[in-house]
């Protein structure tokens, strides 16, 4: 028997890896094995970032309240708290614009939370 070695399809999925590591350094470029490993790396990487961006959003978000609750002479724990008792449900997300881009508003809800405190 002929031996077959689907050479169109090998070809495609070479030139695919090969397009996609496009930009790497070095033999990681136009090597296909070398390639193929700094590629699966980098969707490694890649996966777990997504991943890890959620926490970090969550961080800066923190950090911007914190910074806007101490003008108002509150922590950010104090807040927190304060807004837990009041049941005011608001999401770190939506205070932390508050804090950046609405200063009336985020006084009220401090406001709102020392009374709750108190």
């Amino acid at each position: 028997m002929v031996r077959v070695t689907n050479a169109p399809a090998r070809k495609r999925r070479v030139k695919r890896l090969l397009k996609e590591a496009k930009g790497f350094w070095g033999d990681r470029k136009n090597h296909y094995r070398n390639a193929k490993d700094a590629l699966v790396r980098a969707w490694d990487h890649a996966y777990r970032s997504r991943k890890k961006k959620k926490s970090e959003y969550r961080g800066i978000w923190i950090q911007r309240i914190n910074a806007a609750a101490r003008c108002y002479g509150m922590s950010y724990s104090k807040l927190i708290a304060g807004l837990t008792k009041a049941k005011v449900e608001i999401n770190r997300k939506v205070l932390a614009h508050l804090a950046v881009s609405e200063p009336k508003a985020f006084e009220a809800i401090v406001e709102q939370a020392k009374k709750a405190l108190a």
